[in-house]
C-alpha cells in the first residue's frame, strides 16, 4: 500500500437506533481495508437515536464507501465523510479584542486546527491587531443601511473566502435569518452569559442586577431565535457581593475565550454532532 495514497478522515453517522450498528459500520470499513483509528459512539434513548464518529485510516474511495453505508443502515439515517486537517474560518468582530487576539494567537502558534481566512468587522477598531498577523481584515461598515442590507453585503464578503465555519468572535449585531439560513449549522457564536440566563444585550448588567454568584460563558451554534442555538460548551467562574459590574465583565473575558477556543477545538476536530437544538460530543 503506497504510504502517499494514505489518508485518514472522519466518518460521522446518525441513524434510528437499531441492535449491531456498530458491527455493521465497523464490518464495512473493514472491507474497505479501512483502520479504525479511534471509535465512540452514544444512544440517546429518548429519541431513540444512535451517533458515531469514527476515525479512519487507508486509501479511501468515498462514493463506494458511502453507497455500502447506506444500503446498509436504517432509513433516515445520516452520514458524511471528512478529511481530517486544518479548518477555514471567518472571523467576524466588533470592538472587543479578548476572543479574537486568543483566536490569532493560537490559530498562529498552535492550539487549534484552524486557517483564519479573514476577520470582517462593522468598526476599525481591530485592523491594527488582525494585520500584525499577516491576515486580511475587511471593514463592512452598518451606517446607513438596514440590516437586512448589512448582512447581504457581509455574506458577499465572507463567501470570496469560503469558509468551513464562520465564527462570532465577540460581533455585536443581530444577524438576519436570511444570514443564519446561508451558513446552516456553520455559524458559532460566544455569548456572554451562561445561557438560557440572561439572553441579549447587557448580560453582565443583567447579572449584577440579580446579584448573581456566578458568571459564565456558553458557545452555541447560531439559529433564527437570538441566544438559542444548540449550545456546544459553558462554563462559569464563581463572583460575589464584592464586584461590581465592570469587575464582572473583566472577569468574564476570560472565561469568553477560554470557552470559545475549547467550543471550536471540538466542532474542528468533527467531534460535535447536532440534532434538533442540541449537540452530542462524541
Amino acid at each position: 500500500m503506497p504510504y502517499q495514497n494514505i489518508q485518514r478522515k472522519v466518518l460521522r453517522t446518525i441513524c434510528p437506533d437499531a441492535k449491531g450498528l456498530i458491527a455493521k459500520i465497523t464490518h464495512i470499513c473493514s472491507q474497505h481495508e479501512l483502520n479504525i483509528v479511534q471509535n465512540n459512539e452514544f444512544v440517546d434513548h429518548r429519541t431513540n437515536r444512535f451517533f458515531m464518529r469514527t476515525e479512519l485510516e487507508g486509501i479511501f474511495n468515498d462514493n463506494s464507501l458511502l453507497a455500502d453505508l447506506d444500503a446498509t443502515l436504517p432509513e433516515g439515517s445520516m452520514r458524511e465523510l471528512n478529511n481530517i486537517g486544518r479548518r477555514r474560518i471567518v472571523v467576524l468582530v466588533t470592538k472587543e479584542a479578548h476572543c479574537l487576539g486568543d483566536l490569532l494567537m493560537k490559530s498562529t502558534y498552535g492550539g487549534l486546527e484552524m486557517e483564519i481566512a479573514a476577520v470582517i468587522s462593522n468598526h476599525a477598531t481591530l485592523q491594527t491587531l488582525v494585520e500584525r498577523f499577516d491576515i486580511p481584515f475587511h471593514l463592512v461598515s452598518h451606517e446607513g443601511l438596514t440590516r437586512e442590507k448589512h448582512d447581504l453585503e457581509m455574506i458577499a464578503k465572507i463567501d470570496q473566502y469560503q469558509p468551513d465555519y464562520v465564527v462570532l468572535a465577540k460581533y455585536m449585531r443581530v444577524l438576519t435569518p436570511a444570514f443564519v439560513q446561508h451558513y446552516p449549522n456553520q455559524v458559532i457564536n460566544i455569548h456572554h452569559s451562561f445561557l438560557p440566563a440572561f439572553i441579549g444585550a447587557r448580560p453582565y448588567h443583567q447579572a449584577y442586577e440579580r446579584g448573581v454568584k456566578i458568571i459564565g460563558a456558553t458557545a452555541h451554534y447560531v439559529n433564527d431565535n437570538l441566544d438559542e442555538g444548540p449550545i456546544i460548551l459553558q462554563d462559569v467562574i464563581n463572583v460575589d457581593h464584592t464586584y461590581s459590574t465592570e469587575d464582572m465583565i473583566c472577569a468574564g473575558r476570560d472565561v469568553e475565550k477560554n470557552v470559545l477556543s475549547r467550543a471550536l477545538y471540538h466542532v474542528l476536530a468533527q467531534q460535535v454532532f447536532v440534532y434538533g437544538n442540541r449537540t452530542v460530543i462524541l
